[in-house]
């Protein structure tokens, strides 16, 4: 089944383009089924790439999925018009009414600052807690992933000597999880951060249990099974080029950055990327969306009962 975005979306074209299924509005209300109601706070920069790179991988299941774009109301978008918010997003206070079977909560290039100090913190602070009795399943990632075991565990972050930055290979830690189902034992994924978060922490914590990490770069992904949330510290959504955007932005700008590591063939920026984590991502987003499928509640308002 395709995903049902709005058919004016820059990320509709794109996605009909890679041969990604999408659907019409008109298309879908005639399927007499109930689509899984996926949401995506994105709170990137950038927030027409990250729809693609979201929807893009949302839009693989072989389920109908309904995705709705949420932003922070406490912050306004430099970097994205307002007439593309006003079509296509809706504040969270707009959509805190509803439950979702599944909830997507982005990066922000904030992770140098203190929580508390993010402009937007207490509004996130909020959604956090919301998503415990309005969310079946929520996938926190990079820098929403370490805002959200902070709020709920108090893990902290520590701030690296310098930018952990390119393409490491990772473990499969548990390989009986059905977020890894099909998993190779090793493979690659993007990292881009100034920030991390420790092993010794997370294992402090009851109910915590670290699904894959890297040798080089610590921990990637964690679970936790009360309110079924998944933390992702690093960027299996990421597009083929979006290091070298990274690497190239800092470049012109006169900003210090190293060349991503094990990321341009012989370290030739002129080469093109190879993408070598797409399959993993694909395979990473349909095990999440399939385990919401099989465990979400039909009733939409059931979510976050058995949870009071």
């Amino acid at each position: 089944m395709p995903i049902k975005i709005p058919d004016t979306l820059p990320a509709f074209e794109t996605l009909q383009s890679e041969g990604v299924r999408v659907m019409t509005e008109t298309v879908a209300f005639r399927q007499d089924i109930r689509p899984l109601q996926i949401g995506l706070l994105n709170l990137m920069p950038n927030k027409i790439k990250t729809e693609i790179q979201m929807a893009r991988l949302v839009g693989a299941s072989p389920l109908q999925v309904e995705f709705s774009l949420v932003r922070v109301g406490g912050h306004k978008a430099k970097n994205t018009s307002e007439d593309h918010l006003l079509a296509f997003y809706q504040t969270w206070e707009e959509v805190k009414h509803r439950k979702f079977d599944g909830f997507i909560i982005t990066g922000a290039p904030i992770e140098l600052l203190e929580y508390e100090d993010v402009t937007y913190w207490q509004e996130m602070q909020q959604i956090f807690d919301w998503t415990a009795t309005n969310v079946h399943s929520t996938l926190n990632v990079c820098w929403g992933a370490m805002a959200a075991i902070y709020h709920f565990h108090k893990v902290p972050k520590y701030t690296l000597t310098e930018k952990a930055f390119g393409v490491y290979r990772h473990q499969n830690l548990k390989p009986s999880s059905v977020y890894l189902n099909g998993f190779s034992d090793d493979f690659a994924i993007p990292v881009s951060r100034w920030t991390e978060v420790r092993r010794a922490d997370i294992e402090k914590v009851p109910g915590l249990q670290i699904l894959m990490d890297s040798s080089e770069m610590g921990v990637c992904l964690v679970h936790e099974r009360v309110c079924n949330r998944l933390y992702m510290f690093n960027h299996v959504e990421y597009d083929s080029t979006s290091l070298a955007d990274e690497y190239f932005r800092d470049v012109n700008a006169g900003v210090p950055i190293k060349m991503p590591h094990n990321y341009f063939p012989h370290n030739d920026p002129e080469i093109p990327p190879q993408n070598r984590w797409r399959s993993h991502a694909h395979l990473f987003f349909g095990n999440w969306i399939n385990e919401i499928y099989q465990t979400t509640p039909y009733d939409l308002e059931e979510i976050g009962q058995e949870r009071t």
